[in-house]
């Protein structure tokens, strides 16, 4: 299956804008590049919440060596990571 980089990110900004909302915030002017915990919007349960989400929906694991903002730390750089991961970038 071929993964399509805005369905990725549109499917992330979705789940934390979810999270969020419980806390509370208005995730819905994240900007694609904005780094993720900088922004306040989610807590470290939220990111956590985030994480296990992205591993559950995308099927794979996030190895602790790669849990970077590089990698993970704005909806860009999971999208960019995952379809790295998946061989489709």
């Amino acid at each position: 299956m071929k993964l399509d980089k805005q369905d990725i990110v549109a499917s992330i900004k979705r789940k934390i804008m979810e999270i969020a909302d419980q806390l509370g915030c208005d995730a819905s002017e994240l900007e694609n590049d904005e780094i993720i915990p900088a922004t306040g919007l989610i807590d470290s349960a939220g990111l956590l919440d985030l994480i296990g989400w992205f591993e559950s929906t995308y099927d794979f694991r996030v190895a602790a060596e790669d849990f970077t903002i590089d990698n993970l730390g704005s909806m860009d750089a999971m999208a960019d990571f995952l379809l790295m991961r998946k061989g489709q970038k």
